[in-house]
């Protein structure tokens, strides 16, 4: 890709807008979603709008992995988001649960192309040395969409309807979508190729079931049958697909990437650490809303310092990069979110909520610092016409990471309550349901709230005790990277 040809910012404000597009999605339905389920009458299937979204998404991302090193970034990037903006217009236009359902699968099926083709536009057109702090300015996208997007989706439901929560995706898809086309030009010769179909099938079968099986476990449903079928179609599945990519002579992910040490270890480290990143900003909120009382509005802004601080954490990344290994800029990293994850196993219940602001800078840090130097390193150990199948699975990792870790962590919270629950006459789940929102919690019998915030907190403080685990696991895998002292500026794909 030639850089005189391209227009250098304008093609990276657009791939932010786009990403920010994708990003503030989840949380903008979130906030609408009470409007939408009393208009459409739908409470009990409210859940799969949020899961069919990211379970589409993830399928797509390999996929529009491969199409980007053969096609070309440009094309891939536009079909992506034009499917988007299909899925968004439909989905504004839905008149049933079900069919908002449908359609959403179609605008995760669009949604899976944006950010790992936009990290592989970006790694196109900027050299390693800046490419991590532009990384991390797009990334930042994801921390202003979960600030935004409660205000920006309750205003839009209040002046206009839920509906245009989808429509006006509309106008801002068109215009990134012509930013790119007017702006981004590419110089690589497209390769002729035969998808791999089979391969798409298998993989897909295989993430369909290990990703249901998990949602099934976070919410409570343990119907082992369930549980050990999704678990055997996984298996087979997987190993279907390994027979198959062994065999062809495109495949889908070349398994010959794999038999890079510091691909896998990086890979494997930001899965692990996005499965951390999902717990802390799942009950970080839950921490400050059920045991400090504060609105959700209020409590949301607990989180606010990880997003802005991930920004400088992938600028520090950056200048890391030109100076110091993967491995010793990861234990940089792995330090500062252990520090967060200890210290919030070990805080007491009536912890200050100033403190927390200070928790979520370190972890930001930390969080700015992995992510972004996983990415790039991911992207500097493979050839140029592999770029956007190494970010591709970079990012399917991170997305294994956190639904695999959000229904652990769910699993964990549940039985710790359940047990609490059990020890104490009176209290209830019902009651905890309660609790963790301010405005119920008001009902609930004065006498009891001392126990049920002990049952709360001993929640909490175990999910933390398992996250500042996975943040010990993370150190023993980077160790095994510990022999490559090469700079990631020197070993550019």
């Amino acid at each position: 890709m030639s850089n005189k040809q391209t227009n250098v910012g304008v093609v990276t404000a657009a791939v932010f807008v786009a990403t920010f597009m994708s990003a503030i999605e989840g949380t903008i339905v979130s906030t609408a979603m009470p409007t939408i389920v009393g208009d459409l009458h739908g409470v009990a299937l409210m859940n799969w709008v949020f899961s069919i979204f990211l379970l589409t998404s993830a399928l797509a991302t390999p996929i529009y992995g491969k199409l980007a090193d053969t096609v070309g970034r440009k094309l891939v990037f536009l079909v992506g988001l034009f499917i988007f903006v299909l899925g968004s217009t439909l989905s504004g236009m839905s008149h049933s649960m079900e069919t908002l359902i449908a359609w959403r699968a179609l605008q995760g099926i669009g949604a899976g192309a944006i950010m790992p083709v936009s990290f592989t536009i970006l790694a196109d057109i900027y050299p390693v040395e800046k490419r991590a702090r532009v990384m991390g300015l797009n990334g930042s996208a994801w921390g202003i969409a979960a600030v935004v997007a409660p205000l920006l989706g309750g205003f839009i439901v209040d002046q206009l309807s839920w509906h245009w929560i989808f429509f006006i995706n509309i106008p801002i898809g068109i215009i990134t979508m012509a930013l790119i086309w007017f702006n981004l030009n590419e110089s690589t010769q497209r390769k002729t190729f035969t998808m791999d179909w089979a391969g798409c099938l298998w993989l897909s079968v295989g993430l369909l079931a290990l990703m249901l099986t998990f949602q099934l476990l976070g919410e409570g449903d343990l119907n082992m049958l369930w549980v050990v079928g999704g678990l055997v179609v996984t298996v087979v599945a997987f190993w279907l697909f390994l027979r198959r990519e062994k065999r062809t002579d495109d495949p889908l992910i070349p398994l010959t990437l794999f038999r890079d040490r510091t691909f896998v270890i990086q890979n494997l480290i930001a899965a692990l650490v996005s499965g951390f990143i999902m717990g802390f900003e799942v009950y970080l909120p839950t921490w400050t809303q059920g045991l400090l009382g504060l609105r959700a509005s209020e409590a949301g802004f607990a989180i606010t310092p990880s997003s802005l601080m991930w920004i400088v954490g992938s600028f520090i990344a950056g200048r890391l990069m030109v100076r110091r290994s993967p491995y010793q800029i990861i234990n940089i990293a792995l330090t500062l979110i252990i520090i967060g994850a200890v210290t919030m196993a070990l805080i007491p219940a009536t912890t200050p909520f100033w403190c927390f602001f200070v928790i979520a800078a370190i972890c930001g840090t930390g969080f700015g610092i992995t992510i972004t130097t996983t990415t790039v390193t991911v992207q500097s150990h493979v050839a140029t016409d592999e770029i956007g199948v190494a970010t591709s699975f970079n990012t399917l990792s991170r997305t294994l990471g956190q639904t695999i870790m959000v229904s652990i962590l769910g699993i964990i919270m549940n039985v710790q309550m359940a047990k609490g629950v059990a020890s104490h006459s009176g209290a209830t789940m019902g009651m905890m349901n309660k609790l963790i929102n301010p405005q119920t919690a008001k009902s609930l019998p004065a006498k009891l709230l001392p126990e049920l915030h002990g049952i709360l907190y001993q929640g909490l403080h175990l999910i933390f005790i398992a996250g500042a685990l996975l943040i010990v696991i993370s150190f023993l895998v980077n160790f095994l990277d510990r022999k490559d002292t090469q700079r990631i500026s020197d070993n550019q794909g």
